[in-house]
């Protein structure tokens, strides 16, 4: 009878023992898994140029200041030939497209970075790769004439292989009537020439 009373005092504290360690147990924790901070893209402005299969420029601006204060840079991969050039430069406006064409048909590409100078004004840095290397190709700057009534707005474009410039130009006698003005440009010898269309 003893033997039994104790048998049954030991199941009960062993139960109860057993009963404590198991309410006395580390739930597992709900972790909530963190999503990483998505990071800023390091590149105000980014675009790759095919050229010709193999043959790619990439162009990209970067800079931490002022959106209109920074830096750009051309990065050519020749991948057939393995030649990898790069170029940087110092830029003042917001590169709003960059393409390339042969304007002058000398078999070297040139790379044209259009950029927003002031807040409707336009202008382009045009680099030609020959050589092996990036040479730049000074655009022409509007004359004191072409500027008469120009107020920005400016619209570069392509037509037949052609460059072109057109922006509205205010009338003097009356402000509220515009036409519109079109230059072409053509490229021989790494310098730019100019011709005014009719005016539309």
């Amino acid at each position: 009878m003893k033997f039994r009373r104790y048998t049954w005092q030991h199941l009960l504290l062993i139960t109860g023992m057993l009963f404590c360690f198991a309410c006395s147990e580390d739930k597992p924790v709900e972790t909530k898994a963190e999503v990483p901070p998505v990071a800023k893209n390091p590149f105000k402005f980014y675009k790759d140029i095919e050229v010709k299969p193999g043959l790619n420029i990439e162009v990209l601006s970067w800079g931490k200041g002022p959106d209109s204060i920074g830096g750009y840079q051309l990065l050519m991969s020749d991948s057939i030939r393995n030649n990898y050039k790069s170029e940087a430069v110092e830029r003042k406006g917001i590169i709003t497209d960059a393409w390339n064409m042969d304007l002058d048909n000398d078999g070297n590409p040139e790379f044209y970075v259009q950029l927003l100078s002031k807040k409707n004004v336009s202008d382009l840095n045009v680099f030609e790769f020959a050589g092996g290397d990036f040479n730049k190709i000074n655009f022409p700057s509007l004359n004191s004439s072409q500027k008469k009534g120009y107020a920005g707005n400016d619209k570069f474009f392509i037509k037949n292989g052609d460059l072109f410039r057109s922006f509205p130009v205010k009338d003097e006698s009356d402000s509220t009537k515009s036409t519109l003005k079109t230059y072409q440009y053509k490229l021989s010898g790494n310098s730019f020439s100019t011709k005014e269309l009719d005016k539309q």
